[in-house]
């Protein structure tokens, strides 16, 4: 097949795909359809229905997706318990001196519900439900107050254990638990970022921040972060079990589910309704992303059947584009993607056409991961889809545009974070070495 034949057939499916997204058909439908439309044009002989039932076979199948499902009910089981107060309780008291005060609290408290919850907007609504309220009472500026949680709530895909994690781990057929390391140090670097724009920010507009709190004595702080022990035992459990290679990530999954119930059994949470609606909560997301999975990986094989993928990299590589002008173009790419679809569509829909480039360029899979769910993150924070916007509108009653602006500083801190790890790729790398060393 020839170039203006491939490009004909790619421009038909974009352009079936762009109609029906705005035509409101669910992504996954849209997906099925497209690949269906892409299979017209395979080789002959290529059977479109055998072709169909193997992907689902194969992708719903897959033990490794199994960490799915359990990580998103583990996050329904602790969006119902009081968590979320104690952290509040647990970490104002020593944030009291520093420029910015409670406000940093948005930035930690993501970072902690990220680490158990693996969604981004889970993690917003957990934490806004309870710092916003708290954060308006006590006279904080509502701009800096809903940047910070627009921003940080993005930290639920990057901090392990990652629902975007996972889907990209299966799509590029990499390692889940390399991919969970590789994402703490750049989660880190996030926070720390965050947390000094909210200090410059502190600084700059002294009048826009209330005066500190009366102090508390060390043995009250002491007493006060003990309200943070069932979350930080979750985790550390989590993670350990990880790292030392006692349990896979799915079995992972199934300790942090049973660890989640314990704690909403522990705090007098758990009732029949809770735990029902956690699991009906859990089977509406895990059937979403299963038929968006199950769409794209479709859509993947119709689009490797007619050759388009490999002649578009082919396109690309004869530009001789530099690792670091291949990196900038991607980056445009998936901001202006990000305007449009949402993360889990960005990551299946371009891996295909987007890793044989990379790969060539000479970057790491594991590393391009991690680039990925930063892109995934700006999405979240991007109108006119960004979920966390529509999480945060509906929670302050602020249209999504003002919450969107309010994030804008944050959104370009994620590009700096961008900017670091691809100058400094071990950033990523230095945690999935040292526990695999091979």
């Amino acid at each position: 097949m020839d170039a203006s034949n491939l490009v004909e057939i790619s421009g038909l499916i974009l352009g079936a795909l762009l109609l029906f997204l705005v035509g409101g058909v669910w992504i996954g439908i849209s997906l099925l359809i497209c690949g269906f439309i892409a299979m017209q044009f395979a080789p002959a002989g290529i059977q479109i229905g055998a072709a169909l039932a193997t992907n689902a076979w194969a992708g719903s199948s897959s033990w490794s997706l199994a960490a799915l499902p359990l990580f998103v009910w583990m996050g329904e089981i602790l969006y119902r318990t009081r968590l979320s107060d104690e952290m509040f309780r647990g970490l104002s008291p020593w944030l009291n001196r520093i420029p910015g005060r409670l406000v940093h609290v948005n930035v930690l408290g993501c970072g902690l519900f990220g680490a158990v919850s693996g969604s981004s907007a889970a993690t917003t609504a957990m934490v806004a439900k309870i710092t916003l309220p708290e954060l308006k009472k006590r006279g904080y500026d509502e701009m800096i107050c809903l940047g910070s949680l627009a921003g940080a709530g993005t930290l639920g895909f990057l901090v392990p254990p990652s629902i975007t994690m996972i889907v990209y781990a299966v799509a590029a057929n990499v390692s889940i638990i390399q991919m969970f390391l590789a994402g703490l140090l750049p989660a880190v670097i996030v926070m720390a970022l965050y947390m000094g724009a909210i200090v410059i920010w502190s600084l700059m507009n002294p009048d826009k921040s209330p005066p500190p709190a009366p102090g508390l004595s060390f043995r009250q702080k002491l007493k006060e972060t003990l309200n943070l022990i069932p979350l930080a035992l979750l985790i550390v459990v989590i993670f350990a079990t990880l790292v030392l290679g006692w349990a896979t990530a799915t079995e992972c999954a199934a300790w942090g589910v049973l660890g989640s119930l314990a704690i909403a059994l522990w705090q007098r949470a758990l009732t029949w309704k809770s735990f029902w609606e956690s699991v009906m909560g859990a089977a509406r997301m895990t059937a979403m992303i299963m038929l968006i999975l199950t769409g794209a990986g479709y859509m993947s094989i119709a689009m490797g059947y007619t050759g388009i993928p490999n002649a578009l990299a082919s396109w690309v590589d004869s530009f001789h584009l530099s690792p670091y002008a291949l990196i900038a173009v991607l980056t445009v790419m998936y901001v202006l993607l990000g305007c449009a679809i949402d993360g889990l569509s960005m990551i299946v829909l371009t891996t295909v056409v987007v890793l044989p480039m990379i790969q060539q360029a000479g970057f790491d899979l594991i590393w391009f991961g991690v680039f990925l769910v930063l892109m995934v993150e700006m999405a979240q924070i991007t109108p006119p889809v960004g979920f966390n916007l529509f999480v945060l509108q509906t929670m302050s009653g602020r249209d999504s545009l003002t919450v969107a602006r309010a994030a804008l500083p944050f959104f370009f801190l994620l590009l700096a974070t961008v900017a670091i790890l691809t100058i400094f790729p071990d950033i990523v790398l230095v945690l999935p070495k040292m526990a695999f060393p091979g």
